[in-house]
C-alpha cells in the first residue's frame, strides 16, 4: 500500500525513476480498488451498459482520477529502464506494443545513475567511492 500512495503523492511528476516494485505495486492495487468501484457501481444500481462487469459512474470516477498518476509512474519506471517517456506511445501500435511496453515495464533497473537520475534502489550511485577502495 504504501508503493500506492508514494505514486500518488508524486500525482503529477514526470521526473525520476520509479522501480519495479513501485510501479507493479501501484499497479495491483490500482485493479484492486477498480474492482472495488465496479462492486460498489453494481451494488448502488450505477452501472451502465449490459454486462455484469460493465463499470459504472464510480468506476469511472476512479479511472479518470488514476489517469495522470498511472501515467506519470508509467513514465518513471521507463526512466528507470533508460527510455524516454514518450515511449509510451507504443501502446498504439496494435498488440507488439502493449508486449514491448510490458517487457521494458518488467526489466530491472539501469547500474547506477542514468541521464533521468540517481537508481531508486541505491545499487551503483557510489561507484566512485566503489573503485577507490578497490584501487
Amino acid at each position: 500500500m504504501e508503493w500506492y500512495l508514494k505514486v500518488l503523492r508524486q500525482y503529477a511528476d514526470f521526473n525520476g525513476r520509479a522501480r519495479r516494485k513501485e510501479y507493479w505495486m501501484f499497479i495491483l492495487f490500482n485493479i484492486i480498488f477498480s474492482w472495488g468501484a465496479i462492486l460498489l457501481d453494481g451494488l448502488f444500481d450505477l452501472s451502465y451498459g449490459s454486462g455484469g462487469l460493465s463499470g459504472g459512474f464510480i468506476n469511472s470516477a476512479y479511472a479518470l482520477a488514476m489517469f495522470i498518476p498511472s501515467l506519470a509512474v508509467g513514465v518513471r519506471r521507463l526512466h528507470d529502464v533508460g527510455k524516454s517517456g514518450w515511449m509510451t506511445l507504443i501502446i498504439f501500435i496494435p498488440l507488439a506494443g502493449v508486449i514491448w511496453l510490458i517487457v521494458l515495464f518488467c526489466q530491472d533497473s539501469n547500474y547506477g545513475e542514468n541521464e533521468y537520475g540517481l537508481n531508486p534502489k541505491g545499487i551503483g550511485n557510489n561507484d566512485d567511492a566503489i573503485n577507490s577502495l578497490t584501487v
